[in-house]
């Protein structure tokens, strides 16, 4: 046996012992996760990035002194190469015999007990690498979404999109109706946002242009947290010049289809029981009729502030944090219809007051030609015919500005930048935006978002807080 060293090169774990016939010599590195002694025979799994594989080591053809050197010189935890030929075992299990071993490094930390895992939920998130190391589904849902990634850029950049990348410090916060984090700039000494939405950015790219153009990355939303919100989070959005809203509707439909025949080979998907198909057709739901046909509330004819407060306030809604027309209809919404709406469906024509940045359709200004893809109650896209007017865009975006004076600070600002790039000329042009954690979670049926994003944000980290290790088991060797 060999000391630590790095450059050994290997197979895979899967290409190299599962794919290969038996009597192949093969070469593995890994880690010990298993390590078990009968009789003369010393069987273990070692595992890296594409699962695991048996090895097993015989006193009767390495020795007995061999044999008790390994035993003693590993633990649970370990990285070792090895060297040997494969054969199968009576059980049919792909096995390596190892001929040579080599301890590449050694871990100083008993690991979680394999059978049990992470009982305790929080730390499961707080330390992710002993999570991926002995849960299975975990590991699963990581691959599922990286996957679901990669067949998302496929499919845009097959259609002629092109990734871009655009600020994270803004010195606005628009593109969405959110509470944004502030942070300093020391070397301008100026305050800066973190992004809530790259859209003006993207805008200007389309400006500049280049017609469709995408940006897969992070938002940062200074709001509540729940099991299908975090304040950090990843977001695909998407604008093509001389598209309207039918024709995103159309597209990301295609999308979403694609992802599932190609990741999960169906296009049925079981959330915590409930069998959602995408499959099937997916109604178009006009969000003012839902709106009356749950609340009695017609927002054709309530368009004033206060009778809706009133209205809204008799359901037994708390209204005292909806400072504005716009928040109350969202509040409203919110409670009343987006949990009904269980199987994949489009909530077309929103109210004009919800969404400053989106074009007020031709047939009635009051509402705007947009759509959203709710499933689960869970809005997981949203999307519109962009606003190109300048001079209109500078009016609402000052409306923002006096809302958010009167208190309601999740308005957007105003951007001179970005009216400037409007008055250069914008084509017409629809954009779309698609949260990438709660279409994952979705495909895997996890229960929060923070099942899916590898290290969430956690309460307590910047003091060094942790979950006990109340599933840490103890050295384990042969």
């Amino acid at each position: 046996m060999s000391g630590p060293r790095s450059g050994y090169r290997t197979d895979s774990v899967a290409a190299g012992a599962r794919e290969a016939p038996d009597g192949t010599p093969v070469r593995l590195a890994g880690r010990v996760v298993l390590w078990r002694r009968m009789g003369g025979l010393i069987f273990g799994h070692i595992q890296d990035r594409s699962g695991r594989v048996q090895v097993s080591l015989s006193r009767d053809e390495l020795g007995a002194d061999t044999i008790r050197e390994w035993s003693r010189a590993l633990k649970i935890g370990d990285f070792v190469g090895v060297a040997g030929r494969l054969y199968t075992t009576r059980r049919g299990e792909r096995t390596v015999a190892v001929s040579d071993l080599t301890v590449l490094n050694r871990t100083a930390r008993a690991l979680p007990d394999k059978w049990q895992g992470l009982s305790n939920v929080e730390a499961r998130y707080r330390r992710r690498y002993l999570d991926l190391l002995v849960n299975d589904e975990s590991r699963a849902r990581f691959r599922t979404r990286t996957k679901a990634i990669q067949r998302i850029r496929r499919f845009l950049d097959d259609n002629d999109f092109l990734e871009v990348e655009t600020p994270i410090l803004q010195e606005a916060a628009s593109g969405a109706a959110a509470r944004p984090f502030v942070t300093h700039h020391n070397a301008l000494d100026e305050d800066f946002y973190l992004r809530i939405s790259p859209e003006t950015f993207l805008k200007r790219v389309v400006v500049g242009s280049f017609d469709r153009v995408y940006e897969l990355g992070r938002n940062f939303r200074n709001e509540g947290m729940d099991s299908s919100h975090l304040q950090e989070f990843t977001m695909l959005e998407w604008y093509a010049a001389y598209w309207d809203y039918r024709d995103n509707m159309a597209f990301v439909r295609e999308l979403i289809l694609a992802v599932l025949d190609d990741v999960l080979g169906t296009r049925t998907v079981t959330y915590e029981g409930v069998k959602l198909d995408f499959g099937a057709d997916w109604p178009e739901l006009d969000y003012r009729v839902e709106v009356a046909r749950r609340t009695g509330i017609d927002l054709a004819v309530v368009r004033d502030l206060p009778t809706l407060r009133e209205r809204v306030a008799g359901l037994g809604l708390d209204v005292e944090n909806a400072p504005s027309y716009a928040a109350l209809v969202d509040l409203l919404y919110k409670k009343t219809v987006r949990p009904e709406l269980v199987q994949p469906c489009f909530l077309v024509h929103h109210p004009a007051e919800l969404v400053p940045l989106a074009r007020r359709s031709d047939d009635d200004p009051t509402r705007l030609d947009m759509f959203q893809v709710v499933v689960n109650g869970w809005e997981i896209v949203k999307a519109y015919s962009e606003l190109v007017d300048p001079a209109e865009q500078r009016t609402r975006l000052e409306e923002q500005a006096e809302l958010r004076e009167a208190g309601d600070d999740e308005t957007m600002m105003l951007e001179e930048d970005f009216i400037e790039a409007m008055e250069y000329g914008m084509p017409p042009m629809s954009g779309l935006g698609l949260g990438i954690d709660r279409f994952t979670a979705l495909l895997t049926d996890a229960p929060t978002l923070r099942d899916v994003v590898l290290f969430p944000t956690m309460r307590g980290a910047r003091k060094g807080q942790h979950a006990p290790d109340d599933q840490a088991a103890p050295d384990a060797d042969a």
